[in-house]
C-alpha cells in the first residue's frame, strides 16, 4: 500500500529536526502489536527496547516532507495499517501539539491508502516516494521540467528524511525499513 498523510491546510507537520526524528522513532516504535506507554512530550524518554517485536506492517519505503508523509508498506497483520496509523496519529500529534503549544487536528482527515496491484505500480510508487524531495529544489520535476539535474540528484541522494539513503547502503535509518523489496 502507498500511504499518504497530509498536514491540515497544508501546514508543516515537521518544523525542525526534532520533529522529524520523533516521527522516525514513532513509526519504528508503533509498528508493533504491543502497546506503547509513554508521555507525548518533547522531552519524553525515547528508549527503544530490544524486545521481540510483532510487526504490523513492513515499511518498505518512506519519505517525510515538510507538510506530508509517504509510506510504502506491506501489511503483515490483519488491520495492521489502521492500527499503526492510529497509534502514530495519537502519539505524534500529542507530541507535536504539546511541543508547539497548539491544539486540534494536525492531519488532513484520515490517511489515504492506495492498494498496489502490479509490479509496475510498485516500481513507480517506490521511485515516486524517493524522488519526492526533488520538489524542495525544483518545482517542475513532476512535469519533467528539471532545471538543474545535478542539484535534484544531490537533493534526492542526500535527503535525510527518506529511506533512500538506506537503499544506497548509507545506513540512515535502517531499523525502520525492511529493504527486502530489492
Amino acid at each position: 500500500y502507498h500511504l499518504i498523510l497530509k498536514g491540515v491546510d497544508e501546514i508543516n507537520i515537521f518544523r525542525d529536526q526534532k520533529d522529524y526524528y520523533r516521527a522516525i522513532h514513532d513509526f519504528f516504535e508503533f509498528n508493533d502489536e504491543a502497546t506503547v506507554d509513554y508521555k507525548c512530550t518533547e522531552n519524553s524518554s525515547l528508549n527503544i527496547d530490544k524486545k521481540k517485536r510483532k510487526l504490523l506492517v513492513k515499511i518498505l519505503a518512506f519519505c517525510f516532507m515538510p507538510n506530508h508523509i509517504h509510506l510504502l508498506v506491506y501489511q503483515v497483520r490483519e488491520g495492521g495499517i489502521s492500527k499503526l496509523m492510529r497509534k502514530f496519529g495519537a502519539g505524534y500529534v500529542g507530541y507535536f501539539n504539546h511541543k508547539h503549544e497548539r491544539q486540534g487536528h494536525l492531519f488532513q482527515g484520515r490517511f489515504r491508502a492506495v492498494h498496489i496491484k502490479t509490479d509496475e505500480q510498485l516500481k513507480c510508487i517506490f521511485t515516486y516516494i524517493h524522488t519526492n524531495p526533488a520538489s524542495l529544489v525544483d518545482s517542475g520535476w513532476k512535469d519533467g521540467k528539471i532545471k538543474d539535474a545535478k542539484k535534484v540528484i544531490n537533493m534526492i541522494e542526500n535527503y535525510k528524511w527518506s529511506s533512500y539513503q538506506d537503499y544506497l547502503e548509507k545506513k540512515n535509518f535502517p531499523s525502520v525499513t525492511q529493504r527486502s523489496i530489492l
